[in-house]
């Protein structure tokens, strides 16, 4: 059974650095391409970034290029994002989604809350 699991979301002040993570179970996350895909409140999925595999290529959103750096660990099976220098507009549910042989999203896991504040 395909799982996504998010953890590593809370409050953090602007400037200040999170690291989210992303646990797969039922498959491995070398073998898919997956996504870490945003929400702020009151607004529509924003697209962050993208790892093609594991240590492979990686795609990011302007708004946090620089910033946001995505990886992954095989011998976890869990993808990551780390969050530097953090903004307001940072502030959102955060999702990890794999991307299915399709291109398109095929599992999601269940969103973790970032919230930026002073």
């Amino acid at each position: 059974q395909v799982q996504l699991v998010e953890s590593g979301g809370g409050l953090v002040q602007p400037g200040g650095s999170l690291r989210l993570s992303c646990a797969a179970s039922g498959f491995s996350v070398n073998n898919y391409a997956m996504s870490w895909v945003r929400q702020a409140p009151g607004k529509g999925l924003e697209w962050v970034s993208d790892i093609k595999s594991i240590g492979g290529i990686t795609w990011y959103a302007d708004s946090v290029k620089g910033r946001f750096t995505i990886s992954g660990d095989n011998a976890k099976n869990t993808w990551y994002l780390q969050m530097d220098s953090m903004k307001p507009e940072d502030t959102a549910v955060y999702y990890c989604a794999r991307i299915g042989v399709g291109g398109g999203y095929d599992y999601w896991g269940q969103g973790t809350q970032v919230t930026v504040s002073s």
